[in-house]
């Protein structure tokens, strides 16, 4: 058989042609061709930006909130992160504290504020995050 002529193939056998031949014919087609059944294409899955994700949100970068804890360094501030987690044997629930450095353009930020920071390209050695917004402002 060549693959020049058409052929006729119930829908359930157009699996079997297609990885027989690589080819399907155009009345057994669904929308969008093989390659979206097949998962390539690049659909909103795979991408990163604002195409959107399985979960709802518009990318998959983490967000996190926390209590800035230094603020010592330009454009950065540490952040304590706490997690709160129940430890696998004992089933008691334990604090986990993570540090961030998270990057601040304008300065603003106090000991004792209580910001969201969102997930980012590498910007330095450790510091992987951005502040987003101030939720509540040190007393």
């Amino acid at each position: 058989m060549s693959s020049s002529e058409p052929v006729e193939v119930a829908p359930e056998e157009a699996a079997a042609v297609e990885s027989a031949e690589g080819l399907v014919p155009e009345s057994v087609r669904e929308v969008g061709g093989p390659a979206q059944a097949r998962g390539a294409g690049g659909g909103a899955a795979h991408t990163d930006g604002a195409g959107g994700s399985a979960d709802g949100r518009p990318n998959r970068r983490k967000i996190r909130e926390g209590l800035v804890a230094s603020t010592s360094m330009e454009k950065t501030v540490v952040v304590a992160v706490v997690e709160r987690v129940r430890h696998p044997r004992y089933a008691k629930t334990v604090q986990r504290t993570t540090r961030l450095l998270a990057h601040n353009e304008d300065s603003e930020l106090k000991v004792g504020d209580r910001v969201r920071l969102a997930e980012t390209r590498p910007l330095s050695k450790r510091k992987r995050w951005r502040v987003v917004e101030v939720l509540e402002r040190a007393k």
